[in-house]
């Protein structure tokens, strides 16, 4: 079994800083690319990077500029650093990764509970 896990959301007012991390555990064999999405109250889920297992990147158009994508491969984690915080930012963050595990030859895309981060004005 295969566990992702969301950590460092909280309340942070408006041009701070936060660095989210999104851990893996379990019977892994090797983690593929690692996506951060997140989700505003009343919107639907959207996508805000990518990292690949060689630490290539990739953002979408409105992400880019404040938010960075990491990885640390011998620790399973993922981070999402987000620098000059808006109140627009205000979502649940969620990762998701496509892992192989040592029970299957085939990688299974898997999703955290998320985490809630919330910018006041």
């Amino acid at each position: 079994q295969v566990r992702l896990v969301e950590s460092g959301g909280g309340l942070v007012q408006a041009g701070g800083s936060l660095r989210l991390s999104c851990a893996a555990s379990g019977s892994i064999s090797s983690i593929g690319p690692i996506r951060w999405y997140r989700q505003a109250p009343g919107k639907e889920r959207e996508w805000v990077a990518t990292v690949t297992s060689n630490s290539n990147t990739n953002y979408a158009d409105s992400m880019k500029g404040r938010f960075t994508i990491s990885r640390d491969n011998a620790k399973n984690t993922v981070f999402l650093q987000i620098d000059s915080l808006k109140p627009e930012d205000t979502a649940v963050y969620y990762c998701n990764a496509d892992v192989r595990s040592t029970l299957s030859s085939d990688p299974i895309r898997y999703w955290g509970q998320g985490t809630q981060v919330t910018i006041s004005s």
